[in-house]
């Protein structure tokens, strides 16, 4: 059994199964100082954007296939759409985990600072965007969307400000050890992803 059928068999308990490790993970993760128990849904929070900026980061890579190799463009743009869907599912969820995070760590919520601000932003344009590319149905329409939409979200990310949000909160820590659970959340929140992009992957006609 290859791969790929496998997942499509059993990608409901394997989707479980990582999600499960993920609460596990993220239970086990290690305490800081200031924050104490609240900073594992920080670890929780920062896994699950970057794997929503995944999504939509292959998305787009597979919209510029699409667009490159004609001849598999259906399958490409197939591929972008199912990834694009996942990206929105994963960046829907995490923009109100986002709002918790402030609400227990800041205590409020300051809706003015740019990181979230502007993932907002991008959330209302990747549902209106989805929507559309859904609704029409189009590989070389979906390619495009897809790759315009994951650019300018990179792009965008990049050069928002903080004001509040530090810069690497877990990066600048400098400890190895929350530096290592928090990577091994993010592979297992782009695995989480992955399954669920095949979950909505439909093969060109």
């Amino acid at each position: 059994m290859s791969l790929t059928r496998f997942i499509t068999r059993y990608r409901l308990p394997l989707l479980a199964g990582v999600l499960a490790l993920i609460g596990l993970v993220t239970a086990l993760a290690p305490l800081e100082k200031t924050l104490g128990a609240r900073v594992r849904l920080v670890y929780f929070h920062g896994a699950w954007v970057w794997s929503g900026k995944a999504a939509f980061a292959l998305a787009a890579l597979a919209g510029l296939a699409a667009l490159v190799l004609r001849r598999a463009r259906g399958r490409w743009a197939a591929w972008s759409l199912a990834l694009g869907r996942a990206g929105l599912v994963f960046w829907l969820t995490y923009l109100p985990l986002s709002l918790l995070v402030q609400q227990l760590n800041w205590g409020g919520i300051y809706w003015d600072e740019p990181r979230w601000r502007v993932p907002f932003a991008f959330g209302v344009a990747a549902v209106a965007l989805q929507a559309a590319l859904t609704l029409f149905e189009r590989p070389l329409l979906t390619a495009l969307g897809n790759l315009v939409f994951g650019a300018a979200l990179w792009i965008g990310l990049a050069n928002t400000q903080n004001v509040l949000h530090p810069d690497s909160p877990i990066f600048g820590s400098g400890s190895l050890r929350i530096e290592l659970f928090f990577s091994g959340l993010v592979a297992l929140s782009v695995i989480c992803m992955l399954i669920l992009a095949q979950w909505f992957y439909r093969p060109a006609d």
